[in-house]
């Protein structure tokens, strides 16, 4: 930073910020069923855990926004290399917690690396992107990149945890803005595509409807270039093409029986209708679309929500805080965080692109590609549009890793944004 310089912080980041843990932190403390509230200091409960944590992360954005920015980028690869292999240490030292083997424990304390790893990423991302001549229609840099993206994944699903990997998708339009050719995003749509409908609608159907598509394709091409006296379109590329998509669809059931959980498989196929379980597995979403319409427009009010003071809902606290808040402040509140979402990802994606260093503006975009995937698949969970499979919603729901690991991916970039008019490359 240039003598004279001073930083430009984003004020308006910061409010969303303080907004959301504030709501958060109300949630929580309204969700964790008590009979005789303590101290809001008392770490035996819940809500005492999280104002201890959000003490900390204040803690933590002071140290953040103390180191310089190039600090980052000259020890993104240090950081990505560290954090994968506390991913690594966990088939080792980890301790089992509702099925997977994802944190570390020290005493009562416990330590999720993959809340971390996302950061570790969007820095060795950016870093590896604003080297000079790295591109993405390079093949070899982008199976680099790819490299880098897929490996935090490739890690965490064995915990098994295939609710944390979900969120490295977000990287798809990271590459998209630097470059990467939309058809690798209509590919990854086409694949989720294939997956739910053979599970769905069952392998044949989707198949046949391949098919269908293919000849089609085939057939338009054959006579769009015959119009225009051009060469004929090549067979064998749609016949591949046809025999991926089906030989894909077909797998798609080994997959499911022998990739996911029996939790993650009974989840999905509550969402898809093939199984109805409203006191079983399906008893947490079924409480939680109740907890959701009790609330109405204007809520029943703080710690007045039946469903929510009743404990209701199982671990509402972490992944489902959102019911709480639909429930207590109706739908006036939940719009309410709704909006401060859309808001918080909406600023990040205007800082991103106003950034005069490529590596600032591709970490930016990969915060703000996170934030969108962890917003949209929370709220998709709790209102039934999605399967459970684990994501919290950001700053809300309970959690010490993943308040912290949210808060140094955000003020990171706040504080590389602060600094772009004097960090250069």
């Amino acid at each position: 930073m240039r003598i004279g310089d001073k930083p430009k912080y984003d004020f308006y980041t910061i409010f969303i910020f303080l907004g959301l843990i504030t709501i958060g932190w109300l949630a929580i403390y309204s969700s964790v069923n008590v009979e005789t509230y303590s101290s809001i200091w008392d770490m035996n409960v819940e809500y005492g855990k999280q104002f201890i944590w959000i003490a900390l992360a204040l803690l933590l954005i002071v140290i953040i926004l103390a180191i310089e920015p190039k600090f980052y980028e000259r020890f993104a690869g240090v950081i990505y290399v560290v954090s994968m292999l506390s991913l690594l240490g966990l088939f080792v030292f980890g301790k089992e917690i509702s099925g997977a083997r994802s944190w570390y424990s020290f005493g009562s304390v416990g330590l999720q690396p993959s809340e971390f790893a996302k950061f570790a990423t969007a820095l060795a991302v950016a870093k590896y992107l604003s080297q000079l001549n790295v591109t993405l229609k390079n093949k070899k840099h982008l199976l680099i990149v790819g490299g880098i993206i897929l490996l935090p994944p490739l890690l965490i699903i064995p915990q098994p945890d295939p609710g944390s990997a979900l969120v490295y998708s977000a990287f798809f339009f990271t590459l998209y803005r630097e470059g990467l050719s939309l058809w690798f995003l209509t590919l990854g749509l086409l694949a989720v595509g294939l997956f739910v409908g053979a599970l769905a609608i069952g392998p044949i159907v989707v198949s046949i409807s391949v098919l269908v598509v293919v000849v089609v394709m085939y057939l338009l091409s054959r006579k769009r270039k015959h119009k225009k006296r051009l060469a004929p379109p090549r067979k064998w590329l749609y016949i591949i093409t046809a025999f991926l998509a089906i030989g894909y669809t077909f797998s798609t059931q080994f997959v499911f029986e022998n990739v996911l959980s029996d939790r993650h498989r009974n989840r999905i196929d509550i969402i898809l209708g093939r199984v109805e379980d409203n006191k079983g597995i399906g008893y947490n979403l079924n409480q939680s679309l109740i907890t959701i319409g009790h609330g109405g427009w204007t809520g029943t009010g703080l710690l007045k929500g039946s469903q929510t003071q009743g404990g209701y809902v199982p671990e509402q606290h972490t992944d489902f805080v959102f019911t709480a808040i639909a429930e207590e402040l109706g739908f006036v509140g939940a719009s309410a965080v709704v909006l401060l979402f859309m808001a918080l990802i909406y600023r990040l994606v205007i800082m991103a692109e106003r950034q005069r260093n490529q590596f600032a503006r591709v970490y930016g975009y990969g915060v703000a590609g996170i934030f969108t995937i962890h917003f949209f698949v929370n709220i998709g969970m709790v209102l039934g549009l999605l399967p459970t499979v684990g994501i919290p919603l950001p700053f809300v729901s309970y959690g010490g890793s993943g308040l912290w690991g949210f808060t140094v991916l955000l003020f990171v970039f706040v504080k590389l944004d602060a600094h772009r008019m004097s960090y250069d490359h």
